[in-house]
C-alpha cells in the first residue's frame, strides 16, 4: 500500500506501525488516522500477525496531539458530521489481538487518547504525557475522559484532564497510565520484548484474553464474570485449547495452530 503517514513492518508474527510524520511531531491529521486505522484493519484479518505494536517516528514524540490546524476552522455542525463517522481511537480498541504502545517524548492530547486505546503502554524515560484540551478550552474528546478514568482513577483523570499539566514517565508508572517503563531510546526494545513472549502462545488464546479483559472493565462484575466464563468455554472449544492441554499433560511444548 502507498501509505504517505504511517509504515508497516512484519516479523516474526509482530506487526510493527509506525507513525511517520515526525517534522510535525506526528501530529494526528485526517490522513494519519485515516492510514492508522487502515493498517490495523488489514492486521485483524491477517492470519501471520499474533501482536501488533504502534510507535511513533522521530526523537520528540510519540504523537503530540491532534493537528489543532485542521479542526479550527469547523463549525459545531462540521465538528458533529466527522464524529458520526468510525474513528481511528475505536479502531484500534475494537482491533481483536493486543496492541502495545511504545511511547517516547510527548504522548499530548489525541497522541494519549491514541494510548489509551492500546492494551500495554511502554514508555521510556523521555515520556510526557498531558491532556491540553482545557487550555484551549475544550475537553478530551476520544477517551481522555472515559479510558483515562478507568485505567488511573477518577481522581487522578480529573488532576490530568483540568490542569492541563505535564505528566513524567515515572509518574505516569506510578498511576498506572504507563504499564512498563524502560531506559531512554529502549521504548521499541521493551515493546518488542514484550510482544515476542506473547507469540510463544495461541492467536486464539490472545485474542481471548483481551476480549475477557475488556468485558471486565466496560460491564459490572457479575456480568463480566458470565462473559469470562463463555470466552473461557469458546479457549476449552479451540483446537489449540485441547492441544495446549494435552501437551502440559504430556511433558511437552504445544504447537499451536491459530484455530
Amino acid at each position: 500500500m502507498n501509505r504517505k503517514t504511517v509504515r508497516l513492518a512484519v516479523r516474526d508474527g509482530i506487526g510493527e506501525v509506525t507513525i511517520d510524520r515526525s517534522d510535525k511531531l506526528n501530529a494526528l491529521n485526517e490522513e494519519v488516522r485515516g492510514e492508522l486505522a487502515e493498517v490495523f484493519d488489514e492486521l485483524a484479518g491477517r492470519d501471520d500477525i499474533k501482536v501488533a505494536i504502534l510507535h511513533g517516528a522521530g526523537d520528540k514524540a510519540f504523537v503530540a496531539g491532534a493537528d489543532v490546524s485542521e479542526f479550527a476552522a469547523r463549525t459545531p455542525e462540521e465538528q458533529r458530521e466527522v464524529y458520526r463517522h468510525r474513528r481511528v481511537y475505536d479502531a484500534l480498541a475494537e482491533f481483536p489481538k493486543p496492541v502495545i504502545c511504545a511511547i517516547h517524548g510527548f504522548c499530548i492530547g489525541g497522541g494519549n487518547e491514541l494510548a489509551l486505546a492500546c492494551d500495554i503502554r511502554v514508555a521510556d524515560a523521555t515520556a510526557r504525557f498531558g491532556q491540553f484540551e482545557v487550555r484551549l478550552g475544550l475537553i478530551p474528546g476520544a477517551g481522555g475522559t472515559q479510558r483515562l478514568a478507568r485505567l488511573v482513577g477518577p481522581g487522578q483523570a480529573l488532576r490530568i484532564g483540568l490542569s492541563g499539566d505535564l505528566v513524567d514517565a515515572a509518574e505516569a508508572h506510578r498511576i498506572g497510565l504507563v504499564e512498563v517503563l524502560a531506559d531512554e531510546g529502549e521504548h521499541l526494545a521493551k515493546a518488542r520484548e514484550l510482544a515476542t513472549r506473547m507469540t510463544r502462545w495461541s492467536g486464539v488464546t490472545l485474542r481471548l484474553v483481551k476480549k475477557a479483559v475488556r468485558e471486565a472493565n466496560e460491564r459490572h462484575l457479575s456480568d463480566g464474570l458470565a462473559a469470562e466464563r463463555e470466552l473461557f468455554l469458546e479457549a476449552f472449544a479451540s483446537e489449540d485449547g485441547r492441544e495446549g492441554v494435552k501437551a502440559f499433560v504430556e511433558k511437552r511444548r504445544p504447537r499451536f495452530r491459530g484455530r
